[in-house]
């Protein structure tokens, strides 16, 4: 379907025209009609889908066409991550061009006091868009510069990942705000049952968009190696001391081990960066227009770049962990062989990790190519095994010298619980 043939106001189109877009995504042609009926809707879709544009379009047709007020917000756009807040940002700027009228505003964390007072200025004066993350939100109204009682629209983005993100009760505090006429859209790449949850507490009689997920393209040349936790930072050694790598993503599943592949990586005199939650947002914004502008070839991240951002010429993926859902591990290997170009995904499988890789070629309903191991790394584990997830770790008090072991359970459990690690 064109996008002239939806009930989008001129200027609108007149953007969409400018920037070569004529035809819908699939999601967006399912979407925008019934946002334009002033229905709820959940849609679901994997990244790249086109997600942003198919609920930014028509919201912001209604704001251009509607009699909405000046004087408050009237469309609330949650993000899981400011990275995410800041592309649809961007996004808003290029549809909404020739909409001079209908003011938008980015607010996330990271920033400074003078940032502070704009936002809240814009708030308090009124906004007809906001594009915000969750605890940002949060702190402007524990303040009191947040009124969303006349709000129209209010829209979760990537709404599975702020949950696995811990910000539900950021979420519904928000949303108690909301009058019950406020249209609430909802945007995920999977539906777990925490987001039937959530949608049956916050939407009216949703119209359900549902899209399967898609395989990676065929273009990807997926690998991996089978292998012990310790081996694999000799493995990275040999990927890019085998090859002469431009352009790498390499996703952790924690910070810390961001830092401990960077400084590896720095050994080795790469030209690289890191992205993880210790950096500030300056930082990060700084690491983020480095890696994309090609100022440095190879960026260490957490699963903070593996949705919603938009790099086209990524030409390795490497997850030196595996990721235990199978959506994540799409979103991750996605971010290459985009734009019609080919891309190599690499993931490294410890032992721990074998079960969820197979839930992965499962998925994929293929064998993914296994690579030797470098001949002085010696054995590998056994993949045939591991049919069954790992058993969670569990904490055990150390004893001093000397103490005696009991088997004998006492009658009451100690409160000391292990402690957990930091995740990013």
């Amino acid at each position: 379907m064109k996008f002239e043939e939806l009930d989008l106001s001129d200027n609108i189109l007149d953007a969409l025209w400018d920037m070569n877009f004529e035809d819908c995504t699939p999601i967006q042609e399912a979407c925008i009609p019934v946002i334009l009926d002033h229905r709820d809707v959940i849609g679901i879709a994997q990244t790249g889908t086109g997600k942003t544009a198919a609920y930014l379009l028509p919201v912001l047709s209604m704001l251009d066409t509607g009699d909405y007020p000046d004087d408050t917000i009237n469309c609330v756009v949650m993000s899981p991550t400011r990275e995410l807040a800041r592309q649809i940002d961007q996004a808003m700027q290029g549809f909404g061009y020739y909409l001079p009228e209908v003011s938008s505003l980015a607010v996330y964390g990271g920033n400074d006091g003078v940032r502070f007072d704009q936002e809240t200025k814009a708030m308090r004066t009124g906004a007809d868009m906001l594009i915000a993350t969750p605890g940002r939100l949060i702190s402007h109204k524990q303040i009191g510069n947040l009124d969303l009682s006349r709000c129209s629209f209010f829209i979760l983005d990537e709404a599975d990942r702020m949950l696995d993100m811990g910000f539900y009760d950021d979420i519904m505090t928000i949303a108690a705000d909301l009058p019950k006429t406020c249209q609430v859209l909802m945007f995920s790449a999977t539906m777990p049952p925490k987001i039937e949850a959530l949608a049956k507490k916050l939407l009216k009689n949703p119209a359900l968009v549902k899209l399967a997920v898609s395989k990676p393209a065929e273009k990807i040349r997926q690998s991996a190696f089978v292998c012990y936790e310790g081996q694999k930072l000799k493995i990275i050694r040999h990927i890019f001391s085998e090859h002469e790598l431009r352009r790498v993503l390499i996703f952790c599943g924690k910070k810390n081990k961001v830092k401990e592949v960077a400084r590896e990586l720095y050994r080795m005199k790469m030209n690289c960066g890191e992205m993880h939650s210790d950096l500030s947002q300056a930082e990060r914004d700084e690491m983020m227009y480095r890696f994309k502008s090609g100022r440095i070839d190879v960026l260490v991240a957490t699963d903070i770049l593996s949705r919603g951002i938009d790099i086209d010429d990524i030409q390795v993926v490497i997850n030196y962990d595996v990721p235990h859902d199978v959506e994540d591990y799409i979103h991750r290997i996605g971010r290459t062989a985009r734009a019609e170009k080919d891309g190599v995904a690499i993931t490294l499988v410890s032992q721990t990790d074998i079960f969820y890789f197979k839930k992965i070629e499962q998925f994929l309903d293929k064998t993914i190519q296994k690579n030797p191991l470098p001949p002085d790394l010696g054995d590998a584990p056994d993949y045939s095994g591991s049919a069954r997830p790992p058993k969670p770790a569990r904490g055990r008090r150390s004893r001093k010298p000397g103490a005696k072991h009991s088997s004998k359970r006492s009658g009451k459990r100690s409160g000391n619980k292990p402690k957990k690690q930091a995740s990013s």
